[in-house]
C-alpha cells in the first residue's frame, strides 16, 4: 500500500478535523495516511512516502496585527534544510496534494511557489465569507473533463498569483462578489507533480461527494494513471 504523509497546524481553521478527514478518504484510495503537525521532522523523512499533502497554515504571520497574540505558537519559516529536502523530493518525481491555505504556507520562500505552482498575494488575495457556491470545472484539462459543476459551502479565494507552467482545472464564482476566480491547478516541476485545490475549509466541504471525487481523480492525475468520470 502507497504511503501518504499529511503536513497540518495552524490557526483559524479546524486542521485536527480536516486532516482526518482528508486521511480517510485518501485512505480509501490505495495510501496508508500518517498526519504530522511538525513540518521540520515530517520532510526528514520524506523519501519514505509515495504522496504528501498539505492542509496547513504556517507562514512568519506578519501581515497584521490579528496575529500577533498567536505569533509565539505559530509562527513559522521553513529551515533551508527542509527547503532542499522538498524541493528535491518533487523535482525526482514526487507527488503532492495541497488545500486551502497550502498557498499561504511558507511565504518568505519563493520556492514554494514554484512547487506548488502558485500562491495567496497579501496584496490581491482574499476571500469574502464563507457561503454556498458555484464550482466550474475548467473543460480543457483532463481533470476538469472529470468533473461536473456543483454547489458547496465553503471560502472563494480571489486574485491568487497563478504560475505561468501551472495549469488551471476548476474555477468558483462568489455570490458575495459575483465574480469567478481560479481555486484549482496542477503544476509539473521537473519529474514532480502538484495539485493544487484552494476549497476545504472544513470537513463539511472535504465530504462533499463531488469534493470527494475531484481528491480521487487528483490522485489517480498524480500517478499518472487513466481515469473516468463518475
Amino acid at each position: 500500500m502507497k504511503k501518504n504523509l499529511i503536513f497540518t497546524g495552524g490557526i483559524f481553521h479546524p486542521f485536527d478535523e480536516t486532516s482526518e478527514t482528508l486521511s480517510n478518504i485518501i485512505n480509501n484510495f490505495g495510501y496508508k495516511s500518517e498526519i504530522t503537525i511538525d513540518i521540520e521532522e515530517g520532510i526528514k523523512n520524506i523519501n519514505e512516502y509515495d504522496l504528501i499533502t498539505f492542509n496547513a497554515l504556517r507562514w512568519r504571520m506578519l501581515n497584521h496585527e490579528k496575529y500577533i497574540p498567536y505569533i509565539d505558537e505559530w509562527q513559522f519559516s521553513l529551515s533551508n534544510k527542509s527547503r532542499n529536502l522538498l524541493e528535491d523530493f518533487i523535482k525526482k518525481g514526487g507527488k503532492m496534494l495541497a488545500f486551502h491555505t497550502s498557498s499561504i504556507c511558507f511565504d518568505d520562500w519563493d520556492g514554494w511557489t514554484k512547487l506548488l505552482g502558485g500562491k495567496w498575494d497579501w496584496d490581491k488575495s482574499f476571500h469574502p465569507p464563507i457561503e454556498k457556491i458555484e464550482v466550474s470545472p475548467i473543460k480543457n484539462h483532463l481533470l476538469g473533463k472529470s468533473i461536473e459543476n456543483f454547489k458547496i459551502k465553503d471560502e472563494v479565494y480571489h486574485n491568487l498569483k497563478i504560475e505561468k507552467n501551472s495549469q488551471p482545472f476548476l474555477s468558483a464564482r462568489s455570490n458575495t462578489t459575483k465574480e469567478d476566480h481560479i481555486i484549482g491547478w496542477t503544476s509539473e516541476y521537473q519529474k514532480g507533480r502538484t495539485v493544487y485545490n484552494a476549497l476545504g475549509h472544513d470537513s463539511e466541504s472535504l465530504k462533499n461527494p463531488f469534493m470527494i471525487n475531484i481528491i480521487k481523480n487528483s490522485l489517480l492525475w498524480l500517478s499518472g494513471d487513466e481515469f473516468v468520470r463518475n
